[in-house]
């Protein structure tokens, strides 16, 4: 789609595509986009990022850029992250207050500062009806509380996973797939949750577009454990390598084997 660019919202650091129209933009540029609450700020970040295919680019009327962010627009995206503190403490106090089960988990201004959203996570429903209308005297701007879950709660701060980089979440996710703990053997992974667990706690979000890779990959290889007959002899699968398309075999008789199935070879 011709003048699509991919921009991280400074606040959620949620990844969307925008149409840029005329305007000449690179990545790494601060731009005043579209957004549901009316403006917001993002930078742009690289397309390939998204890690998309042609079906899974936007179907919908891309929302627009409206412009490059000037020194002002910054100055005030620093101003409001300095204001979203002071009512998160404010926040947390009116919580306390009404006595409610909930985590406040982050506060964050609309660009424009006519409306605070506040992120909580909560292990049921909340009814915050009073706690909005308290927030709405003390800050006389619009008020919305939204319930999280632990995956958009790692979105929102970010960090790195035990692969040393960036959480993908924060970094090009556009959405939460589901993932399974069958994805996890399929890339034979022990299924140790602290090993394949994020920083969410929940399982790693890369295992879903890793899946359909390594059922791929694992097509006509046998899993470890399976007995096989090979011109050596006897044995059981002890590895498999699915991209070199090598199993290590323990031979009954004594010994290992390695067999590949470059070739298609199999043994019966």
């Amino acid at each position: 789609m011709e003048g699509m660019i991919l921009v991280q919202l400074n606040n959620s650091g949620l990844v969307q595509f925008y149409q840029a129209g005329n305007l000449v933009l690179k990545v790494g540029d601060y731009v005043i986009v579209e957004h549901d609450r009316g403006l917001d700020c993002g930078c742009v970040i690289p397309s390939c990022q998204a890690h998309c295919h042609k079906e899974d680019l936007p179907k919908e009327p891309l929302k627009k850029v409206i412009r490059l962010a000037k020194e002002s627009d910054l100055k005030q995206v620093s101003d409001n992250a300095a204001r979203a503190k002071e009512a998160f403490c404010a926040c947390e106090k009116k919580i306390l207050e009404h006595k409610l089960d909930m985590k406040l988990v982050k506060a964050e201004y609309s660009f424009d500062r006519s409306k605070i959203l506040f992120y909580f996570t909560s292990d049921g429903r909340v009814d915050f009806r009073n706690l909005v209308k308290d927030l709405a005297k003390v800050f006389k701007a619009r008020i919305e509380l939204r319930q999280i879950g632990v995956r958009d709660e790692a979105r929102l701060f970010g960090g790195y996973g035990s692969c040393g980089r960036e959480l993908c979440c924060r970094k090009f996710l556009k959405d939460f797939e589901p993932v399974t703990i069958k994805m996890a053997k399929e890339e034979g992974l022990p299924l140790n949750p602290p090993k394949i667990s994020g920083l969410c706690g929940r399982l790693m979000c890369c295992l879903s577009y890793e899946y359909e890779t390594y059922k791929i990959l694992s097509k006509g290889l046998p899993r470890e454990g399976e007995h096989l007959n090979t011109p050596e002899g006897k044995g059981k699968v002890i590895s498999v390598n699915v991209f070199k398309r090598l199993v290590t075999v323990e031979l009954d008789e004594g010994g290992y084997v390695e067999v590949s199935y470059k070739e298609k070879e199999h043994y019966a």
